[in-house]
């Protein structure tokens, strides 16, 4: 099946121009203008923009919080419809059960018949023992180019102390493997959670208040620390705050390999969001917490200077009535997370591209390329290029829309971005080269997705053996 795409607008992270893509099969053949190659298929694309299938390289589709889990790949055709095409989920590891196993477990019982996107993991230690440590050699034989360390939630299984992020820096650097971590204390957390619920403040504002930035910021800066003693390259989540992203970018500007991502709700949403009356607030608990307008423009100005190298979701499908509400007398109980794969592409180009906050190739390297590369998977995802999958969006921008729950498919009861204006719709969607969305409808079908071989020795090592020497400078002890 060969499918003509002509006369839109190519946008790459490199340049843009009116061309035509030509697929064949799962792959795109030929990139150029005017081709006059015999197709199947023509779609005319004149007056769209022809954009590469989003990456979103941080999602929860099997998260579990004090008993409760989210939706599960049954709703990732939210993720296509919105642009998305590869997701890469975190799976927390079993204790007494190695990472990839429990990861292919998973894949082979839920994930293979039910993916909509193609999809890759994230191995998350939750049994730090030596054995788990072990693994880490192997896991790039299995695809798995990242493991990811929570230094959040004290007590549960997938908090990770300073030996256990030690352990991971020194086995993940000799694999290739990039090592992702959630920075915040989690012992001043429990400190100030136990402080306010003692005082009586159990609204959900006070998870803002129990997770200040500062909490962030000492995390983050202590795991660049540990990363600089092992001389291994380390990968922030869900950058919050302009002294966090600071701290990144000095690092790096220093020379060591230290990279960082934000979400889109940390640039639309504020700390203030989380006061809102009918315990609405609860929407709006996230880990690490929203904060200020003040720091939603530092990390616009961070993404598009490139001290943070991607944009992605934390996608997290909590019910707000029948599962936020368990910590309706007690913050601490809220599930943490929120729905927003399926509106990262119409948030990001209406409130970024169009009010000029980054330009349309940036957005491109933020949303879908940068990502592929972090992952191990520009191989084949990422970018609009002879060889590449034919993972390829179009873009109407001449439509406008109100976001609304009501029309999402991402199967929970609340959108995050509830009421905000989408300037521009998805209009088709191709998955390898398999229309998946036509004029703004999701015609595919489960199972469509499949899992994507990441590769190790990503973009986060491309500069570690010129930060090897430098590393241990970075490291400031009491005198």
């Amino acid at each position: 099946m060969r499918t003509l795409i002509k006369n839109g607008m190519i946008v790459t992270a490199v340049d843009e121009f009116i061309g035509d893509v030509l697929i064949d099969g799962e792959k795109i053949v030929a990139v150029g203008e005017r081709l006059d190659s015999i197709a199947d298929h023509t779609i005319d694309a004149q007056g769209k923009y022809v954009l590469p299938g989003g990456v979103d390289q941080h999602v929860h589709y099997s998260f579990e919080f004090k008993g409760e889990r989210v939706r599960g790949f049954e709703t990732s055709n939210a993720a296509v419809a919105g642009g998305t095409t590869t997701v890469v989920e975190f799976v927390n590891q079993e204790q007494g059960k190695g990472m990839a196993d429990t990861i292919f477990d998973m894949d082979k019982n839920e994930v293979a018949r039910q993916a909509m996107a193609d999809y890759s993991y994230h191995a998350v230690v939750c049994d730090p023992v030596d054995t788990t440590f072990e693994e880490i050699a192997d896991l790039p034989s299995k695809g798995i180019s990242t493991v990811k360390l929570f230094m959040a939630y004290k007590g549960m299984a997938f908090h990770s102390d300073d030996e256990a992020l030690y352990k991971a820096l020194r086995a993940a650097k000799e694999a290739g493997v990039t090592v992702m971590v959630h920075c915040e204390n989690a012992d001043v957390i429990d400190f100030l959670q136990k402080k306010l619920i003692s005082e009586g403040k159990t609204d959900p504002y006070y998870h803002a208040e129990s997770r200040p930035a500062m909490v962030e910021l000492e995390a983050t800066q202590r795991v660049i620390n540990l990363a600089a003693m092992a001389e291994a390259p380390v990968y922030i989540v869900h950058v919050t705050a302009e002294d966090v992203m600071k701290s990144i970018r000095n690092a790096k500007n220093e020379g060591l390999p230290v990279y960082g991502e934000t979400c889109v709700q940390y640039l639309m949403l504020d700390e203030s969001d989380l006061s809102k009356p009918d315990f609405e607030g609860a929407k709006y608990v996230l880990s690490p917490a929203l904060r200020t307008k003040a720091d939603q423009n530092a990390l616009w100005k961070a993404v598009g200077n490139g001290w943070l190298n991607a944009i992605s979701t934390d996608h997290c499908g909590f019910d707000w009535a029948s599962q936020k509400h368990m910590g309706v007398d007690d913050f601490t109980n809220i599930p943490n997370g929120a729905p927003g794969v399926e509106n990262r592409l119409g948030i990001l180009w209406t409130y970024g591209v169009n009010t000029g906050k980054i330009s349309r190739q940036r957005f491109v390297d933020l949303f879908a390329t940068t990502p592929a590369k972090n992952m191990g998977l520009d191989h084949c995802k990422g970018h609009i290029g002879v060889g590449m999958d034919a993972d390829i969006v179009l873009y109407d921008p001449n439509e406008s829309s109100i976001i609304s729950n009501e029309n999402s498919l991402h199967g929970v009861d609340y959108s995050t971005f509830e009421g905000y204006k989408q300037e521009g719709k998805v209009d088709k969607v191709f998955l390898r080269g398999k229309l998946m969305v036509d004029d703004e409808e999701f015609i595919g079908e489960k199972g469509d997705g499949k899992f994507i071989h990441g590769e190790p020795f990503a973009l986060c090592f491309e500069n570690t053996k010129e930060a090897i020497g430098l590393n241990q400078s970075r490291v400031e002890l009491p005198g």
